[in-house]
């Protein structure tokens, strides 16, 4: 049985040195219709997992192959990149208007193919730094996108510290998913793009839910899905915030009411497990969130295998929302349960 925290800080947030997450998709959808690979993914309605979950529906956002990459993380980087295309392009100069620029992250998942896409579509470069634990064939898939991959560290940390050197080093523009002090605009941005999966779901879904299920890494999907659920349903859904045991970065910084850096093993939900959160999706999963979980290693493979069953194949990391409903968390019989579907089943794809 999942173990669950209520939110003390639920309307309030708080007192952060950091912006509240966006908000309003519109300018989001605008760029993307400029996007020619751009196009809505499905809402899946999944009338047996429900009956089995013991609740009345269940809507599973599928972002298996948003834009062809995989992962909802298509709309993230490469939306930031987009913006700061926008910002000095002239006339149609689109494919050339970042030339000369390099966008520089680490990444253990999509997160960095969202960059290197983002950075080939507008005629900039892209740096990769990829721990040793990340698999070659996702190293490979970076190499494709016309990326440059640099291996740094024994774990996600220690590749963000190099990413971080290089940028300073070289002149590069840091491109994380995560925020800290003095570091929000870009997270922020890449953020905001995440809300054109939220906007889809407001149009898509047939009746507002009861409940929505959000798995949390660094927190940036959480809490803009979070964010423009309430913009669209108000305080009526209660929304949960699903995390790996290992990495409850999340929970103990509720609990301690400010940015907490946790320590714990490797998880199998890899792309989840984030040490410590964005400190811009902290400040909007405590306004937002009503309730946050922990996983279990096996809570998250049980759920694996119960997905694939229902034709509906993910990671740990990709399942891990919804994975705390089929673990057995309990809901009322009545309840209309929205989760994501993040990542298709490819080994080497995440979420950070």
């Amino acid at each position: 049985m999942p173990v669950t925290v209520s939110n003390p800080h639920r309307g309030q947030g708080l007192s952060l040195d950091a912006p509240f997450p966006c908000e309003d998709a519109g300018a989001v959808t605008r760029l993307l219709q400029r996007c020619p690979a751009h196009q809505e993914t499905p809402l899946l309605s999944v009338p047996t997992l429900a009956a089995l979950c013991g609740v009345a529906k269940i809507h599973l956002k599928d972002e298996r192959n948003r834009m062809g990459l995989g992962s909802f993380k298509a709309l993230g980087a490469a939306h930031a990149i987009a913006r700061a295309a926008q910002e000095v392009v002239e006339g149609d100069s689109w494919t050339t208007a970042l030339k000369g620029r390099t966008f520089v992250t680490a990444s253990a998942g999509n997160h960095g193919l969202s960059v290197a896409a983002g950075a080939a579509l507008f005629g900039a470069q892209a740096v990769i730094y990829l721990s040793e634990t990340v698999p070659e064939g996702f190293a490979a898939r970076l190499r494709a996108k016309g990326a440059e991959v640099v291996r740094a560290g024994a774990d996600y940390e220690a590749s963000m510290v190099a990413a971080e050197t290089a940028a300073e080093e070289n002149g590069w523009t840091l491109l994380s998913d995560s925020s800290w002090p003095g570091y929000t605009e870009l997270p922020y941005r890449v953020m905001e793009g995440y809300l054109q999966m939220a906007a889809e779901v407001a149009q898509q879904i047939p009746e507002p839910p009861t409940h929505i299920l959000l798995q949390a890494g660094v927190g940036g999907l959480a809490a803009a899905v979070a964010a423009h659920a309430r913009r669209v349903w108000g305080d009526a859904p209660q929304i949960i915030v699903v995390e790996p045991e290992a990495a409850p970065a999340l929970v103990e910084s509720i609990k301690a009411g400010a940015v907490v850096e946790t320590k714990g093993p490797a998880s199998a939900m890899g792309r989840l497990d984030c040490k410590t959160p964005s400190m811009i999706a902290l400040q909007g999963l405590a306004r937002d969130a009503d309730l946050f979980v922990t996983l279990t290693e096996a809570e998250a493979a049980a759920a694996v295998a119960t997905l694939e069953a229902e034709g509906l194949a993910t990671t740990p990391s990709g399942g891990a929302g919804i994975a705390a409903l089929i673990a057995g968390l309990a809901l009322p019989q009545n309840a209309r349960v929205f989760a994501i579907l993040s990542e298709g089943p490819e080994e080497g794809t995440g979420d950070a």
